[in-house]
């Protein structure tokens, strides 16, 4: 039933559409149409650009069920990408894989989820396949933070269960689990003086968040846990001992617990180094976003599972090290899988999406909504 060069024409149509995180203005425009040349109905861009600091607001759309009394089900994918993705050039290579040209990503991610549930809707039309209300939520900035799913009103979806199209794996495996973060950002102050004449009268903020950095635990804590430092920025002029420091970096874990003392270890470090020295540190650590944690027995799980073996794909289970727009809607009490989309490499240049596995996901798609059909409220 799956049209495959009509499905591959698509994805080639949206990942040359240039839409870098927060910039998506384009693209935005692009799947309004779709879905409303599909016939979809209550099709919008909700009002949310200017909370979430992104271009366009979030795109929204509802196929209305032919089933009476099918459950709802809501499916969700991303319109932005990683940078560099301006000006994609992608290509079908000899193995069958969909490919940039190697200058920029291709942005499978998660291009390969909007190209997939485009193709799910003209399939259903096409053979007028049963099913329930399905809700479509098509997210910005999520790769600058899930800033788009943050700004969301979740009284806007009616389902009770949905997926992600969002992340890597062969089709039919499912991401359960994904860690919650912190943010850590340091303010280092120390004293100025002239580098030449009297280095002895100056603290160097530079030289408190090197001790710093490298008397915290960080890289793979653990089988649950990460921590990185991502900024690290200070400008004197190499004649001045330099006052001032700024360190930006983040935790993650799977367990709450574990998170809260990584933190703190981070915190204790700057504060020791600067005590040390006789300087200043101003450490905040804010909350980013929830984990989430999915069981076997969940009905979202379930109704993968028995997709799966309807497209006659074996169905693991796994934890992600990355947070998705998942972790903010089960946070809202939505109960969201991510589906792995069988696209590799993501946010480089090697990026890969076999054309093989892009099938493979528009019939698992068919194959959730088939079983949901099945289902009464």
């Amino acid at each position: 039933m799956v049209v495959e060069k009509r499905l591959v024409d698509e994805l080639f149509e949206l990942v040359q559409i240039d839409s870098e995180t927060r910039h998506e203005r384009k693209i935005a425009d692009v799947l309004l149409k779709k879905f409303k040349e599909l016939g979809l109905e209550n099709v919008h861009e909700d009002d949310t650009a200017q909370a979430s600091g992104c271009q366009a607001g979030n795109v929204f759309a509802c196929l209305k069920g032919n089933v009476p009394g099918a459950p709802a089900l809501f499916l969700n994918a991303h319109m932005d990408t990683v940078a560099p993705g301006i000006g994609v050039k992608p290509s079908i290579n000899a193995d069958g894989n969909i490919v940039s040209d190697s200058s920029t990503i291709l942005g499978s991610d998660d291009k390969a989820g909007i190209a997939a549930m485009l193709e799910a809707i003209r399939v259903i039309k096409e053979h007028n396949l049963p099913h329930g209300d399905i809700e479509f939520l098509i997210t910005s900035g999520e790769e600058s933070g899930l800033l788009g799913a943050r700004a969301v009103d979740p009284k806007k979806l009616k389902a009770k269960i949905g997926y992600a199209l969002d992340t890597g794996g062969k089709v039919g495996n499912i991401n359960v689990q994904a860690p919650a973060r912190k943010l850590v950002t340091a303010n280092i102050y120390g004293t100025s003086a002239h580098a030449g004449s009297a280095p002895e009268k100056g603290v160097s903020a530079i030289t408190i968040a090197a001790k710093a950095i490298a008397a915290m635990p960080l890289g793979r804590i653990d089988s649950e846990t990460t921590a990185n430092i991502g900024t690290f920025t200070a400008q004197s002029p190499t004649n001045i001992v330099c006052d001032h420091a700024f360190v930006e970096g983040e935790a993650r874990s799977l367990d709450i617990g574990k998170l809260d003392r990584q933190t703190e270890a981070m915190r204790k470090a700057f504060e020791a180094a600067a005590a040390g020295m006789g300087g200043k540190v101003e450490v905040v650590i804010k909350d980013d976003c929830a984990a989430f944690k999915l069981n076997e027995t969940d009905r979202v799980v379930d109704v993968a599972k028995r997709a799966a073996a309807k497209i006659g794909r074996p169905c693991g289970l796994f934890a992600a090290g990355g947070a998705s727009d998942a972790n903010v809607f089960n946070g809202f009490g939505l109960s969201t899988a991510v589906l792995a989309c069988g696209y590799a490499d993501v946010h480089s240049k090697t990026e890969w999406m076999p054309v093989a596995e892009l099938v493979k996901l528009v019939e698992m798609t068919l194959a959730i909504i088939s079983v949901v059909a099945g289902e009464k409220e």
